[in-house]
C-alpha cells in the first residue's frame, strides 16, 4: 500500500470523515423521514378545512373506536386510516390477511377495510346526514403490484378525489356539514 500512496493514513486520521459521513447519513434519513410527514400533513390540509387527529368515539356497540384523522371537506366527511409500510403489498377486497414483503423482511396484517367499514358506521351514526367516506391511506414506500383493493389509495389519489380547486366556492358546502362536524367534536375523546 505505500507504494500507491506517498504517506500514511491512522485511524485516528480517518475519524473526522467517518463522523461527517455519519452525520450525513443520519440527516438524509432525517430529512427523508419529515418529507414524508409533511407530504402527508400538507395533503391533509388540502384537502380538509377542519381535521381532528388521533379521536376516540363510541362504536355504538357500548365500545369505543380509534381513528387516525378525521377530515371536514367539501365532500362531507372523510376517515383516514394510515399503513406507513415499506415493500410490495399483496392483499385484496376479500383477503383476511394481508402481506409485505421487503428487502430484509416479509409480515402480514390484518385486512384493514373492515375496521374502516366499521369506523364509518361510528361516525356515521354520529353525523346521521352527512356523507361520510373512508380511506386506508398507503404512504409513498408502499407498492400494490396485483392491483389496489377498493378502500385503499396513495396521497396522490386521496388528492385527486378529496382536493378542492375552489376553496372559496367549498366553503358554503363545508359551512352546511360544520354543525355535525361539532357533533363530532362532542363525542370525541382524545
Amino acid at each position: 500500500m505505500s507504494d500507491i500512496l506517498p504517506f500514511e493514513i491512522s485511524a485516528i486520521q480517518l475519524l473526522p470523515s467517518i463522523a461527517l459521513l455519519a452525520l450525513l447519513v443520519l440527516w438524509l434519513v432525517y430529512r427523508r423521514r419529515s418529507s414524508r410527514s409533511r407530504t402527508l400533513a400538507s395533503v391533509l390540509k388540502q384537502i380538509g378545512f377542519e381535521r381532528i387527529d388521533n379521536l376516540v368515539i363510541p362504536n355504538g356497540d357500548e365500545g369505543e373506536i380509534q381513528i387516525d384523522h378525521l377530515l371536514l371537506t367539501a365532500n362531507g366527511i372523510v376517515i383516514i386510516h394510515v399503513k406507513d409500510v415499506i415493500g410490495t403489498v399483496f392483499g385484496s377486497d376479500k383477503m383476511q390477511d394481508w402481506t409485505v414483503i421487503s428487502e430484509d423482511r416479509r409480515f402480514t396484517f390484518a385486512n384493514p377495510q373492515p375496521a374502516l367499514y366499521d369506523r364509518i358506521a361510528a361516525v356515521r351514526q354520529i353525523v346521521r346526514e352527512v356523507p361520510v367516506a373512508g380511506r386506508v391511506l398507503f404512504l409513498d414506500e408502499a407498492e400494490f403490484t396485483k392491483g389496489v383493493p377498493g378502500l385503499v389509495c396513495s396521497l396522490d389519489d386521496l388528492l385527486d378525489e378529496f382536493g378542492e380547486n375552489d376553496r372559496t366556492s367549498a366553503k358554503v358546502k363545508v359551512e352546511a356539514f360544520r354543525p355535525h362536524w361539532e357533533r363530532i367534536r362532542r363525542y370525541a375523546r382524545g
